[in-house]
């Protein structure tokens, strides 16, 4: 018997292909369809300072599907909000959590006009996922969410990922706040996956850099390169999983590593934490 859903809140409906929207230049980057003129005007840009630009998107999709498998599969954690889902692509969050744990609860957060229409789509068969359109820098707003609500328990340990997303984030608001006021609200025993562009600090910088100018001053207008301290800072109380803070390809990579790191795959960190 299905379930029935609460009424989703309006969302716009509107498109604009000639402005550069996250989600599609990450689906141009991984080799998708659903991106315009704007998006891969971006991705050409970046490929000018950093070639390998495609193998940085892949490998932030496979930290996620690492993430959620071992989630899934160790904690016993049974539901799972993904905050800035972007685009459908061929391995999602629910995907991955459901193929361990058939019973995890998925709701996906996301307010681009492109990725509003896709997800819910994607979803409509799915009795344990929900689609959201809310905006995840407005953490209050999320957390008091229906229809997170619906299938998400905060009395409950959950999951909370927050993959690629703050650094494209240009409010007033410091990330750091955003962060914290998500971590109290989960309860003892929940996890948070956190990633972000990252700024090594070391000979790897300049290329940071010049990553960065290409983000900002592209259609996207975001993409900000912060410090280990400076990511560090934004999950604030919890007890990192081995190996606490780094590169994403570090992070219990699915082999032994054969070849060596491009450049841009030291630019891209994050950590997995545990809210004692």
């Amino acid at each position: 018997m299905s379930i029935e859903r609460p009424a989703s809140p309006k969302a716009p409906a509107t498109i604009d292909r000639t402005r550069a929207s996250i989600a599609r230049v990450y689906d141009c980057a991984l080799g998708g369809k659903d991106n315009f003129e704007a998006d891969r005007e971006v991705v050409e840009k970046l490929k000018t300072v950093a070639p390998e630009i495609e193998q940085f998107t892949v490998d932030h999709r496979q930290f996620l599907i690492r993430v959620t498998r071992f989630i899934a599969g160790q904690t016993g954690i049974r539901q799972f909000l993904d905050l800035g889902s972007g685009l459908p692509t061929a391995e999602n969050t629910h995907q991955a959590a459901q193929r361990i744990a058939p019973d995890a609860r998925v709701v996906y957060v996301d307010n681009d006009p492109s990725v509003v229409a896709h997800g819910r789509a994607l979803l409509e068969e799915n009795d344990l996922t929900r689609f959201s359109p809310a905006d995840l820098t407005k953490p209050e707003e999320v957390l008091a969410d229906p229809i997170i609500r619906e299938l998400i328990h905060f009395d409950q340990p959950l999951a909370l990922l927050m993959l690629g997303t703050l650094h494209h984030y240009v409010g007033e608001r410091p990330p750091s706040d955003i962060m914290k006021t998500y971590i109290d609200a989960l309860p003892s025993g929940s996890y948070v996956a956190l990633s972000h562009f990252y700024d090594p600090q070391d000979e790897n910088s300049a290329l940071a850099r010049r990553m960065e100018d290409v983000f900002v001053h592209s259609p996207l207008g975001s993409g900000v390169f912060r410090t280990r301290d400076e990511i560090l800072g934004m999950l604030p109380g919890l007890e990192l999983i081995e190996p606490g803070f780094s590169l994403l390809v570090d992070w219990w990579p699915d082999g032994p590593r054969l070849q060596d790191l491009l450049p841009a795959q030291k630019c891209l960190a994050g950590a997995v934490g545990r809210k004692p």
